[in-house]
């Protein structure tokens, strides 16, 4: 079965999209739709920007999700997905690729999710970090142990996680993991805690977006991140992508999830090859390709 995956935040390039929308019509259609819609340029960024301007999250979400979805677009009828899944942001991607939501909604949720997140992570200091080579139980053990806000947000292969929360709580969770045998344990160059209670205010107002938005039943299931289990149900799609904001990210289990319910290919669509090499590292014998 081919399922197809969608990157998140942080597979953003310089000149990301930029052959998509010189060599396709279609695509360049879509681009310009986007920047209506975004009432600014955002092309102008992806294309022609610095990685630093890249890297804001108003710019980063939305471009990330374009990229994707465009690409898709772009596939024709080479595109048949029969299962699909996002990490975090990709989710949304994933959505729209399987027919779920419509670009312009899709691109309009995106872009509430990235001003959402951006407003809640200067409410209070808040961040993430890479733990490497400690298993995912010993993790969670840790974070429970520490005084403050700091919780297991992604698990994104075996032996590599992302624990995300209040600064002081996560810089002292780095050293509890180190002192617990992690290889390593890195504050990301992040502008919050993603996927952790810190974004509650951000999922209280995507709520309401979300709320307002029609649903499609998708053409395929989409494993979602809060569940990491075939969801085709358009309610509880839109229930799942509420509580994504301050759930983990099971990336790992629903890859494992999909290769049981018959993933013989995963293909990943948009920027960057990230996802493909967290599947080859979650299942060796699984097949990657890049669209």
């Amino acid at each position: 079965m081919k399922a197809y995956v969608f990157p998140g935040q942080g597979a953003q390039f310089t000149g990301m999209g930029k052959d998509l929308y010189e060599n396709s019509a279609l695509a360049k259609e879509l681009f310009e739709k986007a920047n209506e819609i975004l009432g600014f340029r955002i092309t102008d960024i992806m294309f022609e920007g610095t990685a630093e301007e890249l890297k804001e999250t108003k710019v980063t979400q939305p471009a990330v999700f374009l990229h994707s979805v465009i690409l898709a677009k772009t596939l024709g009828e080479d595109f048949k997905p029969e299962m699909v899944a996002g990490h975090s942001l990709g989710e949304f991607s994933a959505l729209v690729a399987n027919g779920a939501l419509s670009f312009e909604d899709g691109l309009k949720l995106v872009s509430q999710r990235a001003l959402a997140m951006q407003k809640a992570c200067e409410i209070k200091p808040s961040t993430m970090a890479a733990v490497l080579g400690l298993a995912d139980n010993i993790v969670e053990e840790v974070c429970a142990s520490i005084d403050g806000i700091v919780v297991a947000a992604n698990y994104n292969c075996p032996g590599q996680l992302v624990i995300s929360g209040e600064t002081s709580a996560v810089e002292k969770a780095c050293e509890a993991m180190k002192a617990a045998g992690a290889k390593r344990a890195l504050l990301l160059p992040v502008g919050g805690a993603f996927h952790s209670p810190m974004m509650e205010p951000a999922r209280e107002e995507l709520a309401a977006a979300i709320e307002e938005t029609t649903f499609s039943t998708p053409i395929c299931p989409v494993y979602q991140n809060v569940t990491a289990k075939a969801v085709s149900d358009p309610s509880e799609i839109k229930k799942n992508l509420i509580i994504q904001l301050t759930a983990p990210v099971k990336w790992t289990q629903s890859v494992q999830q999909m290769i049981a319910d018959g993933a013989t290919l995963f293909t990943e669509v948009g920027p960057g090859k990230v996802l493909a090499g967290l599947i080859g590292k979650i299942d060796k014998e699984a097949v990657t390709a890049n669209a």
